[in-house]
């Protein structure tokens, strides 16, 4: 399979880093490529069963050659613009869900007609990412979100993570976790500031650990997405071999301009048009002095790797 899309240059991409961290934004203004079909994670626990008809188990489900035939044929399937529609209509539980499976079957039908490229946007991949990259030949992207903003964000929208969907996966403790077995397991279950930060530490730990084996992955900031759109996403369009049009670059700036919100509603999880410079310090304002002395103990280490002492002032 591999070969047939190194031919075409249709590598599928593959869109992640850990939620809240902008995975959608970079997505979707990929996405404004339209010889790309943007596909929204396949690896939720809550996906959609026509898009992948594999259930998935745990967030942050790891994927690797030992566990792998589990979780291949059905990207396969994706990956070639499969729907599964009587999965799907078994599975419909309300109007919302059916005017998903309108987007999804369209999503697909096009992808197949007009030859397009898959790009996964999943930040429930991002363990997965070795895995994507050789047997799927996926182009990868990853984004990284300063930990204080991180921490803020799942704070601010009150999602706490439980520890059990890393604690339940063997392999994943195997390969990478014993060494914080203790720290998940004493975590309280209402400590969302001490659970994102050691989240956050856990899964950028994993992908610096990738730069070495994997130097092709584009991983990003952020911050310096939303400092220079233009220009940090003409880099990438280059990378990943997409077209940089003016349409594109309309796209990328209307998602970005100053005259956006600079911060989400309260009830919003998503938008992809904010102020986007704006935005970058929101973290300071809702997290107290003390929170981000404690995320910045817990995360050390590691946050080092990917941040300035200058960026925590």
């Amino acid at each position: 399979m591999s070969s047939i899309f190194s031919a075409n240059n249709l590598n599928p991409i593959l869109v992640t880093g850990s939620h809240r961290s902008g995975t959608t934004w970079v997505g979707k203004m990929l996405a404004a490529d339209a010889t790309t079909a943007y596909i929204s994670e396949p690896l939720n626990v809550l996906h959609r069963p026509g898009v992948y008809r594999t259930p998935v188990k745990y967030w942050y489900t790891y994927i690797t050659d030992e566990n792998g035939a589990d979780y291949l044929p059905a990207f396969n399937e994706l990956l070639n613009f499969q729907y599964h529609t009587l999965h799907e209509i078994i599975s419909l539980r309300s109007v919302k869900d059916f005017l998903r499976m309108g987007r999804d079957f369209r999503i697909f039908f096009n992808g197949s007609m007009h030859g397009q490229r898959a790009l996964i946007k999943d930040p429930f991949a991002v363990f997965s990412t070795p895995w994507f990259a050789k047997q799927l030949n996926c182009q990868v992207v990853i984004t990284a979100r300063h930990p204080g903003g991180f921490v803020s964000s799942l704070k601010r929208l009150g999602w706490n993570f439980d520890f059990g969907n890393f604690l339940n996966q063997p392999l994943f403790m195997r390969d990478h976790l014993e060494g914080d077995r203790a720290a998940m397991e004493s975590m309280p279950k209402d400590d969302l500031v001490g659970q994102a930060a050691l989240l956050w530490k856990i899964i950028y730990r994993f992908v610096h650990s990738t730069r070495t084996g994997f130097p092709q992955f584009n991983i990003v900031r952020h911050e310096d997405l939303s400092r220079d759109p233009i220009g940090g996403y003409q880099t990438l369009y280059n990378s990943l071999g997409l077209g940089f049009t003016e349409r594109v670059k309309d796209i990328i700036q209307n998602s970005s301009s100053s005259e956006n919100p600079a911060k989400l509603a309260k009830n919003k999880t998503h938008s992809v048009k904010l102020d986007s410079r704006a935005n970058l310090d929101n973290w300071k304002n809702i997290l107290s002095s003390e929170e981000i002395t404690r995320i910045r103990k817990i995360t050390e280490g590691v946050s080092e790797s990917f941040y300035s002492e200058e960026e925590w002032k």
